[in-house]
């Protein structure tokens, strides 16, 4: 990725991509679209969250607005210019995601149709030949395409953004930086637009689109939020004021930090604000305030930051203290949580693409921004236990059975949601091949078959390290004219059979036949026949 630094929203909104940045590199498989598929889906519901954290940002304003015009005019008359602003980037870019759609997508004729078609519905959503057309049109690096246009959109409405704050075009603050630099994996550069759009699948160009936006989202409420807390607070004339925490993600790999600003909504320049914090509550009262730490506060707020070292869900909660002018302090209590997880998103078998009968599969199941410990998986046709490492395992003994399905569920937000559905494949253990001294057929030397002495089954090219027991074999060899067959049960040579191998003469054939074995499963099945040559 770029190496300039991104803000906290900014972080927030390309870790996912990352993920699916590194995914192009592999060939696009159904699994890989779906992937794009459920981060496209959490982008827009992210993009949705920013709406909502910006409509509070605005509703304080009209309430301020209301109590004192004069005070609030000035930093209300810029919130909206920035509303407008950011209402005319996002229908752009908007404009061109529904018009890429369009142009790949043979039955999609309407932005109405591109608007209500979900990314899973779009039937090329695998194809990059005619989104990069769309994007490069004539130009090698997307100077004169679609996507130079919108680097030069993103570019003008950062510029505007920073003149709000009164911060010059070097400030990194907002993120939305196009200069990069952008190296491919061959440490080749590249601009911004080659980085993002130049071959890459219609799926990634709208997951990108969809991340874009969430960026303007993210760099207007760091504005608003910024001309907000412009207004002062010195009088108490708000009637609410709250604690925000804004965290840079909620959905953390395990090893790295979780961060979060801590904002008070209006302050006083003229005070820093005590905050303190405390893990693992829903909120700090008397009995448990002398185990809460204190953070190093300033007039805008302070930094938090924990350490993710473990998977799981996290809470903590804290109060943020303000002294009001006639010297009382008001406590104003804060809350959240966030999820630890590892970088996955299947449920897959994971030594094979079926399940076989009579044995344990192994199977991972996760979901991303879901913690494992919330996700309740059941199968329709089977047994599904979790393992003590946190894995899973199913096994089927109905002989009967050609496919089962295993459905997830998971709480999230306080309750159980349904996160998909997966369906395999039921099948009998593969028969193994059996062999004498490594041959099932050809020319062996009479030592080497003595030195054997029994029939032994080989599973081949197969992922599961299986055990079968043959149960009996009968052995024939042509003695005088005579067909001379030995029966036995087991795998082992009789020694009748033996002292025939020992008799044997140059070019005498034996034939190994009728190998019944028994596998794990229970299946008594019929091996292939045997034909050695004594040489």
């Amino acid at each position: 990725m770029a190496s300039y630094k991104e803000t906290p929203r900014q972080k927030m909104i390309a870790m996912m991509y990352l993920v699916l940045t590194a995914l192009l590199a592999l060939n696009v498989s159904k699994q890989m679209l779906d992937s794009f598929i459920v981060v496209n889906e959490s982008m827009e519901d992210t993009n949705e969250n920013f709406s909502a954290k910006i409509e509070d940002v605005y509703a304080d304003f009209d309430f301020q607005y209301d109590l004192n015009e004069n005070k609030v005019e000035e930093f209300y008359s810029k919130a909206q210019e920035v509303k407008q602003l950011t209402k005319h980037l996002v229908n752009y870019i908007d404009s061109i995601k529904y018009q890429l759609i369009i142009t790949t997508e043979n039955k999609v004729k309407t932005v109405e149709q591109a608007k209500s078609t979900p990314l899973a519905d779009l039937k090329f959503k695998d194809s990059y030949t005619e989104p990069t057309r769309f994007f490069f049109e004539r130009s090698t690096d997307g100077t004169n395409g679609r996507s130079g246009d919108l680097k030069r959109a993103i570019d003008a409405f950062r510029t505007d953004m920073l003149a709000y704050m009164n911060e010059g075009n070097e400030s990194d603050r907002l993120g939305l930086i196009t200069e990069g630099p952008y190296y491919d994996s061959d440490g080749k550069r590249l601009t911004w637009m080659q980085y993002f759009f130049q071959n890459k699948i219609l799926a990634s160009d709208i997951t990108v689109l969809n991340k874009l936006i969430g960026e303007v989202k993210s760099a207007e409420l760091d504005v608003v939020t910024y001309l907000f807390s412009s207004v002062t607070a010195e009088d108490f004339k708000f009637d609410a004021i709250t604690a925000r925490v804004i965290p840079k993600n909620t959905y953390i790999l395990e090893g790295q930090e979780y961060e979060a600003d801590i904002l008070v909504a209006a302050y006083d320049t003229k005070q820093e604000p005590e905050i303190y914090v405390l893990e693992g509550v829903d909120s700090i009262t008397e009995a448990n305030f002398s185990r809460a730490t204190k953070l190093n506060g300033e007039s805008r707020g302070s930094k938090l930051k924990f350490r993710a070292n473990r998977q799981g869900t996290y809470k903590y909660a804290g109060i943020v203290r303000v002294t009001n002018p006639a010297g009382e302090v008001k406590n104003y209590h804060f809350k959240n949580s966030y999820i630890v997880a590892p970088p996955s998103l299947t449920v897959a078998a994971t030594k094979m693409n079926v399940f076989y009968i009579g044995i344990d599969n192994p199977v991972s199941i996760s979901a991303p921004g879901i913690a494992d410990e919330n996700i309740r998986p059941e199968i329709t046709v089977g047994d599904l236990n979790e393992t003590a490492d946190g894995g899973w395992v199913v096994k089927i003994t109905d002989r009967d059975v050609r496919s089962t399905t295993i459905n997830a569920r998971a709480r999230y937000e306080g309750r159980m949601i349904n996160i998909g559905s997966q369906d395999f494949r039921v099948k009998r253990l593969p028969d193994p091949v059996a062999e004498v001294a490594g041959i099932k057929a050809g020319n062996i030397d009479k030592n080497t078959m003595l030195a054997a002495g029994a029939v032994i089954p080989v599973m081949k090219d197969f992922q599961f390290d299986l055990h079968f027991t043959v149960n009996s074999f009968t052995m024939g060899t042509i003695i005088n004219g005579d067909w001379i067959p030995k029966n036995t049960r087991g795998n082992r040579f009789t020694p009748d059979m033996l002292n025939m191998i020992r008799n044997a003469r140059r070019g005498q054939k034996f034939f190994l036949e009728n190998i019944q074995a028994t596998g794990p499963d229970g299946i008594t099945r019929t091996l292939n026949p045997i034909s050695l040559t004594i040489n």
